[in-house]
């Protein structure tokens, strides 16, 4: 019979792989600035640009032209939502799936708290599109939040029938 998952086994490992995601998240953001003017875009494919814009607001530019109280808002919910998930993973979360949604989560989080502290905004450079319609540009911080959630989300739906299992 196999040992129980526990996070806080290696909980290290949990905080380095969310750093490494903030890293990494920070360097492409690094060199989309280095290398891409403000506002400039190059195709990469016909669906496709890599592109340099700034957001000051959240996902899909909500609220970019709020005055900047959505600066500090939005960088207190994520260092807010970071520290609640780095405690859970410290207390110990009995769920692979579970643990992987909350480090993934802390890496995007954290990866955007950076760039609104840093710069006020946040640096989005993925910008997808078919013909006329583009979808908003995002960065992979966003895409790493969103991915925390979907896997969340479906933790959400195999906890109960993992429980289910374990009574019978």
């Amino acid at each position: 019979m196999r040992p129980q998952f526990s996070s806080r086994i290696r909980r290290w490992l949990w905080y380095v792989l969310a750093f490494v995601l903030v890293a990494l998240d920070q360097a492409i953001k690094q060199a989309t600035v280095a290398t891409l003017p403000l506002h400039t875009s190059v195709s990469i494919t016909s669906w496709f640009n890599w592109v340099h814009v700034l957001n000051p607001g959240a996902a899909f530019s909500f609220l970019a032209q709020a005055s900047d109280w959505q600066l500090y808002v939005f960088s207190v919910a994520g260092l807010v939502v970071s520290s609640i998930l780095v405690f859970m993973l410290w207390r110990g979360v009995s769920s692979r799936l579970l643990t992987t949604a909350y480090v993934v989560i802390i890496g995007g989080a954290m990866g955007n708290v950076v760039d609104r502290l840093r710069i006020g905004a946040v640096v989005d450079y993925l910008d997808f599109h078919w013909q006329q319609w583009h979808w908003p540009t995002f960065n992979l911080a966003d895409v790493l939040v969103v991915g925390g959630a979907i896997l969340l989300i479906i933790s959400a739906w195999a906890m109960p029938q993992a429980l289910a299992k374990g009574a019978a």
